[in-house]
């Protein structure tokens, strides 16, 4: 018995890692559409969503399998509870990498960056692509030195943030109301899959420590 659950859960953590590169994929591809208006590469990111949403689905089932038939203790329970929140995690992820191409679609032909604020915009997708990728390397080995580089990124996400706040407030701002409510969104899809990547990168941590740093900074092996 002892052998299927093992395998059972490698399979999960697996399904995790792929997960993980199917986002990877979307806020990439979605940030080149965004910045390069291409039309086709943004549909191509919003109809592949629905594969992220399918490996959720059917991790989660496996997980809730495991919890059903194995009742799992101890640090069993903590990996297959953490699963269940790590697949969550990163369907939102997918689905903020959805939302940018969804405005990156919406304003084809036209540009939906406007100029003042490319470069900005160019340096939060590399940010958020840098989190997406340290977090699929994290999940696949565990190694928490890149938790770190997960929250230096989003660290770097939340200045960019801060970022497109000033452009939109200063008096030099001559964008649409529709470009500076696109820019005040765009910046906030960014914001948060950084978020998001640094849940997962402390939900790992967690697994692989037995401490949880909490938001305000304090760990506790309860978490």
């Amino acid at each position: 018995m002892r052998e299927i659950f093992d395998a059972e859960l490698q399979q999960i953590g697996q399904g995790l890692v792929e997960m993980s590169r199917l986002v990877e994929s979307a806020i990439t591809r979605a940030g080149a559409a965004l910045l390069d208006g291409e039309h086709q590469l943004a549909q191509d990111v919003i109809a592949a969503d629905h594969e992220i949403d399918r490996l959720e689905k059917e991790l989660d089932e496996r997980c809730v399998h495991l919890l059903a038939q194995q009742a799992p203790v101890a640090t069993d329970l903590r990996v297959v509870i953490s699963a269940l929140r790590i697949s969550a995690t990163l369907e939102r992820m997918g689905d903020l990498a959805q939302h940018v191409a969804e405005v990156a679609r919406g304003r084809y032909p036209a540009a939906a960056v406007p100029e003042p604020a490319r470069e900005t915009f160019v340096r939060m997708n590399e940010a958020a692509t840098l989190v997406a990728r340290r977090t699929t390397e994290l999940l696949a080995t565990r190694d928490v030195a890149l938790a770190a580089e997960v929250e230096q990124g989003d660290d770097d996400l939340d200045q960019l943030h801060q970022d497109t706040f000033a452009a939109t407030l200063s008096p030099e701002w001559a964008g649409t109301a529709q470009e500076t409510v696109d820019v005040t969104l765009l910046g906030r899809y960014y914001e948060r899959f950084g978020d998001h990547g640094v849940s997962v990168a402390r939900r790992i941590t967690f697994l692989v420590t037995g401490e949880f740093e909490a938001e305000h900074g304090v760990t506790s092996p309860n978490a």
